[in-house]
């Protein structure tokens, strides 16, 4: 019997083509003719409420989940490849839904950032790149220096956000931009208030 179940991660800032390195994958795979099925979180609304999209407007239509559970419930026996995008939005049970899938044999692609804006691992997707046989780690271009980014920097009216705001904060460029470390700029609001205050 043929065993090909595997994690594939796909991670790195925003703006880096993590999104466009999935559906690339997902052409591939259905120009072999297998079947693959496509996921994604409710809360990715930003350019499609049921596709997976690159910030360069390609598209795959995917089915949109709430929770990690609920990607079962579209799967039958001749699916080839499962494909999660954004999947640091998802829940913890993720992780072990990804495991079940590849020891049953399914090709498992998930993309999504690495860091969140503070510069702090996402718990859910560096778990994954602790479990899976391939990693794609990609960099896109800091907006400051042009040297590789490996950070997202939110940016609130202008300005660095504070390293106490929620991390979880959809958006696209108007909220978002690539950072090299050096670049990356996150405040604590207790020491900037001291700073400014002189």
């Amino acid at each position: 019997m043929e065993r090909n179940g595997s994690i594939e991660v796909i991670c790195g800032p925003m703006f880096a083509g993590k999104s466009e390195e999935i559906i690339r994958r997902i052409r591939r795979i259905e120009y072999a003719k297998k079947k693959v099925v496509c996921f994604k979180p409710g809360i990715d609304n930003r350019y499609s409420p049921d596709e997976i999209v690159s910030h360069n407007m390609t598209k795959k239509k995917s089915y949109v989940i709430s929770s990690s559970k609920d990607i079962l419930k579209y799967l039958d026996d001749d699916v080839y490849a499962v494909v999660i995008d954004e999947v640091q939005f998802l829940d913890h049970d993720i992780v072990s839904l990804c495991e079940q899938l590849a020891n049953k044999g399914i090709r498992v692609i998930v993309g999504g950032l690495d860091l969140d804006f503070r510069g702090e691992p996402f718990s859910v997707t560096m778990e994954l790149l602790a479990r899976a046989e391939k990693v794609t780690k990609l960099t896109a271009i800091c907006v400051k220096c042009g040297n590789e980014a490996t950070r997202t920097q939110r940016i609130v009216n202008g300005f660095p956000a504070f390293y106490e705001e929620e991390i979880i904060s959809v958006g696209a460029k108007e909220k978002y931009e690539p950072r090299c470390r050096f670049c990356h700029e996150v405040y604590h609001k207790a020491d900037f208030m001291k700073e400014i205050k002189g």
